[in-house]
């Protein structure tokens, strides 16, 4: 194959540099390892920040988060809620840092109004009442997929290609300039050459990898590890930080059908392989408390882990991730049009893919002008959650109720049948997480207890899995949810973790079907690794680590 830029990452970063460099007329290729958006995008908060987390911080960032997020409510409609945000400062949080918040957003440009402590416990009952200060902002949540996948369709209106689940092995160079690279394609187990003119270098957490596959070694990437954890239900509406200096667990972000609490910020060493302490679930539940009183009564319904691509910033120690700044890097190298971008944020994802392409058309030596800011990749209102509701109802309305043409399989996020069999005709090789990323199946309080099973044989009617390759899919795929509720086994959430036990185990009789090698592709490289209490890890606590 060969295209003018390939691009290596499918994460927001790397598929807004193909979208970009496709509406500039270059021929692009995006080559990623596994499915879009499976590792450092699909592993947040879901948070469209205002910029208000950053104004005291990090003043520069939080200029770029105010502006690219009106950009990205007026160009992905379909993927971002306009939920809002509070700061609210509470008893014992330091009493003046508000003022330094009030005046940092002045001084950067983000769009910040006081209220009073009666307006905002108006806004959200269940907040602490003990509220010093509360402060209006513009965040918002945006799934993260969902935008993925928008900007990779706009991508390919323009000739863009993806190829997922082929995993970059060598980057060929001649004369100290880059002239394409090898992949290798899990799913066909076969090479692939792709020639190019540049390279595009978005592997987040991995691009230090990437980077020294070119003999570039000094692209020092910094995996920031945090963690959060996903209550069952959506305890509030609005965005809620403390308005307190960036620290663990002041953010509690509605997102669907839940709230999610996070994050913390650890140096991890292997972006495959994160690790989450039982400790820092409890701090991020303590922080939940604090915000909203009887938050730990609630269910926690899942846990997950995702690494910051951080370029290594020698004015804070090597260790502290937490104060190494979040703003977006690009990087060119001695080897001539190879392009690295590191650093930045969901928020900014089109602005980092706007610089990036600038560079590539600086390294060729061509000037083309970026329109991603003014040309949308979606129509229509900004998401609501109640959006899948509004269809189904609709089509019950239309069928008169019964017979159930399109019968619901997934009940906590309202996914159909439709819905599941119109993605496999997309994309008929998807493995269940491919299904669960894009559709939400099994993210809701159920963890895929009944709509797992229901999709499984849906896949297998359709033609797309053999009955043993849908039995093991099934079976990775609820391993894959068990590394998530380990650590939260407790309360209501223990009594479902059982109940999905016995219809797995005991009705269904899964352990008992003998074992199928699993499809090409599907045993994921990424983990998070929950240690058990006695420090030994179970082979049964490893997960993909996706959201949810």
């Amino acid at each position: 194959m060969s295209c003018d830029v390939v691009i290596i990452g499918g994460g927001a970063t790397g598929v807004g540099v193909l979208r970009d460099a496709a509406m500039r007329g270059f021929s692009t290729i995006l080559v990623e390892r596994v499915d879009l958006a499976q590792g450092t995008t699909g592993r947040y908060h879901g948070l469209l920040h205002s910029g208000g987390r950053y104004v005291v911080s990090d003043p520069h960032s939080a200029t770029e988060c105010a502006e690219e997020n009106v950009i990205l409510k007026r160009i992905h409609p379909d993927a971002v809620e306009e939920t809002g945000g509070l700061f609210v400062a509470l008893d014992g949080d330091d009493p003046e840092f508000p003022d330094k918040f009030a005046k940092g957003a002045a001084d950067t440009g983000v769009p910040v109004t006081e209220i009073s402590a009666a307006a905002a416990l108006k806004r959200e009952p269940r907040l602490n009442p003990h509220i010093m200060r509360a402060f209006e902002v513009e965040d918002g949540t945006v799934d993260g997929w969902r935008m993925v996948w928008g900007a990779v369709h706009s991508a390919e209106e323009y000739g863009g290609r993806y190829l997922t689940y082929h995993r970059v092995t060598a980057i060929e160079m001649h004369d100290g300039a880059v002239t394409g690279v090898v992949c290798h394609s899990d799913k066909d187990d076969e090479d692939v050459h792709i020639e190019c003119r540049a390279i595009v270098n978005a592997a987040g957490p991995w691009a230090g990898q990437i980077a020294a596959l070119a003999g570039e070694h000094d692209i020092h990437v910094v995996p920031g590890r945090g963690i959060m954890v996903a209550m069952n239900h959506r305890l509030v509406n609005t965005v809620v930080n403390r308005c307190v200096y960036p620290t663990d667990g002041d953010i509690l972000v509605p997102v669907h059908t839940v709230s999610i609490i996070g994050t913390t910020d650890v140096r991890a060493t292997d972006p495959d392989h994160l690790v989450i302490e039982q400790n820092e679930v409890q701090k991020m539940l303590d922080s939940g408390e604090a915000l909203v009183p009887g938050f730990r009564k609630n269910r926690a319904l899942h846990v997950w882990a995702g690494a910051r691509p951080l370029l290594q910033d020698k004015r804070v120690s090597a260790n502290d991730t937490r104060h190494m700044s979040r703003n977006m890097s690009v990087v060119k190298h001695d080897v001539k049009r190879l392009v690295t971008v590191a650093g930045g944020k969901l928020t900014t994802y089109r602005l980092m893919a706007e610089r990036v392409v600038d560079a590539v058309c600086e390294e060729l030596g061509e000037n083309r002008a970026c329109r991603t800011a003014e040309e949308p990749v979606a129509t229509g209102p900004t998401y609501q959650v109640t959006h899948r509701l509004a269809g189904v109802e609709k089509a019950k309305k239309r069928d008169g109720g019964l017979p159930d043409k399109d019968p619901i399989i997934c009940e906590c996020e309202l996914v159909t049948k439709s819905m599941i069999t119109k993605l496999l005709d997309e994309q008929p090789h998807a493995t269940f997480d491919d299904l669960r990323r894009q559709l939400r199946i099994g993210m809701g309080p159920c963890q895929g207890g009944f709509c797992a099973s229901r999709t499984a044989g849906i896949a297998h009617e359709h033609g797309c899995w053999s009955s043993q390759q849908a039995t093991e899919l099934l079976r990775l795929f609820l391993k894959n949810r068990w590394g998530g509720l380990y650590p939260v086994l407790y309360g209501q959430q223990a009594r479902e973790a059982a109940l999905d036990e016995w219809i797995y185990s005991g009705t269904l009789g899964l352990d008992d079907v003998p074992a199928s090698p699993l499809p090409a592709g599907a045993e994921l490289p990424s983990a998070t690794r929950f240690p058990n209490p006695a420090g030994q890890e179970s082979p049964t606590h490893v997960t993909e680590g996706g959201a949810q």
